[in-house]
């Protein structure tokens, strides 16, 4: 990997260092390590000049991921040249990869067969993985989209750009109702349920709702029923991202006619099945449906979850219905909210029990309308790096020095992000 360590990052860690070296010197240590950490160890320019980026500790590059781990540095991407190159590049990459195989949620640097080749799918050569997850196509259009927010520049909706878009809707318009796909997904040798989907390969029952199927959570876990709310939500968010693009950049009268039925579809569907009550009998969402009038209550460290939904820009931080649904979470109504000595917060089927995620209390702290809730998670994150100055992937709740993954990019870069948004300096993600 190249160093990418831009005159415009080191300037940005300056002004970090300014505002927060004097009253909160651990927070900027930890900041500074996570921050260049992912330009020196992650990146990597190909040679046709897109970016491929590494998710960390495994030699793969995840579509969701990779856009986690660029998102800090759009702040002033704008007035710097190597790093809005940098990421022109990524969307470049991974509208590519989409085109190739849409179903695919992670890939190879080259067709070097690495990865989980006996998986029995349409697998390639250059697919790690391909459990199909809405939110793996959610957001290399949403970082497209961003981009041209932060920048200015329209440079990313090229025709490979628009390509991809219609391998998008193809999907999502097919999965609406799974059983016209041809998507089929086992892994023979899953040594946990969760990697491989039930019905040889098609996944659990469900009804037509409007919404668009999906076979994995943004954990790579098996959904348990196929409508994950949160990511049906960001597919809301970022088709109106799509209607925006094909109304007023790039017109195409046809392409938004189609686009906004499908954003129409799904949002109804959310709005007739996505909806449930709590034990207080307040109105909530519910995590995963299927149509059929069976819902999951809880809520996973993974993003797209339901505590991001004003990250994501769904509703606003003080919408009722989602402070509602965010107090239920982060309670013991959530089967997976753990507390403890030193840490409580949200943790994931894909780690072990009590086992709470930095990603998630980073998700906690961005979405909170209190400054002092913000600071309160950013010193309990501060506190249990086990003195490795990164974020892990899970942390135990009461031994902090026991936690999974020692390297995992998109975890340094949502502490990042939380204390940019401490500070005020976030990137902007509509028009507004």
């Amino acid at each position: 990997m190249n160093n990418h360590l831009s005159k415009g990052t080191l300037n940005f860690i300056d002004k970090m260092e300014k505002l927060s070296k004097k009253d909160h010197p651990k927070w900027f240590e930890i900041f500074k390590h996570c921050f260049t950490n992912t330009l020196e160890t992650t990146v990597k320019i190909l040679p046709d000049q897109t970016t491929y980026i590494l998710t960390g500790d495994i030699p793969a590059m995840w579509l969701r991921d990779s856009v986690a781990q660029v998102r800090p540095y759009l702040v002033y991407a704008k007035e710097d040249d190597e790093i809005k190159r940098l990421i022109l590049g990524l969307i470049q990459r991974q509208m590519d990869f989409i085109i190739k195989d849409p179903y695919a949620n992670a890939f190879n640097e080259t067709a070097n067969k690495n990865g989980h080749q006996t998986d029995v799918t349409a697998m390639r050569p250059d697919v790690w993985e391909r459990k199909y997850e809405i939110d793996s196509l959610c957001y290399p259009l949403q970082l497209a989209y961003l981009f041209y927010l932060n920048t200015g520049e329209i440079t990313p909706f090229d025709q490979r750009f628009i390509d991809a878009v219609l391998a998008v809707l193809e999907v999502w318009e097919c999965e609406t109702n799974h059983t016209h796909s041809t998507y089929r997904f086992e892994r023979k040798e899953a040594s946990r349920a969760s990697d491989t989907l039930s019905n040889h390969g098609f996944g659990p029952d469900f009804a037509v709702t409007g919404m668009t199927w999906s076979g994995f959570r943004p954990s790579d876990d098996a959904t348990h029923y196929p409508y994950l709310i949160p990511s049906e939500q960001f597919a809301v968010v970022v088709l109106g991202y799509l209607e925006d693009i094909f109304s007023e950049i790039k017109p195409d009268e046809a392409l938004s006619v189609r686009i906004h039925l499908l954003k129409s579809k799904i949002q109804a569907g959310i709005d007739q099945f996505g909806l449930i009550k709590n034990a207080a009998g307040e109105v909530i969402y519910a995590y995963e449906v299927d149509g059929l009038g069976h819902f999951s209550l809880m809520d996973d460290a993974n993003i797209p979850n339901l505590i991001s939904s004003p990250y994501l820009g769904y509703c606003k931080k003080d919408d009722v219905r989602y402070l509602k649904t965010r107090k239920t979470l982060l309670s013991q109504e959530n089967p997976y909210y753990y507390e403890g000595k030193y840490l409580s917060g949200t943790g994931s089927s894909h780690t072990p029990e009590n086992y709470v995620w930095p990603i998630a209390l980073a998700m906690q702290g961005m979405t909170s309308q209190s400054k002092l809730e913000q600071e309160k998670i950013l010193d309990v994150l501060s506190n249990t790096d086990a003195g490795t100055f990164s974020m892990h992937e899970g942390i135990d709740v009461d031994h902090p020095e026991h936690f999974t993954r020692e390297w995992f990019s998109w975890a340094n870069m949502m502490f990042c992000e939380l204390m940019m948004e401490y500070y005020d300096l976030r990137i902007k993600i509509n028009k507004d």
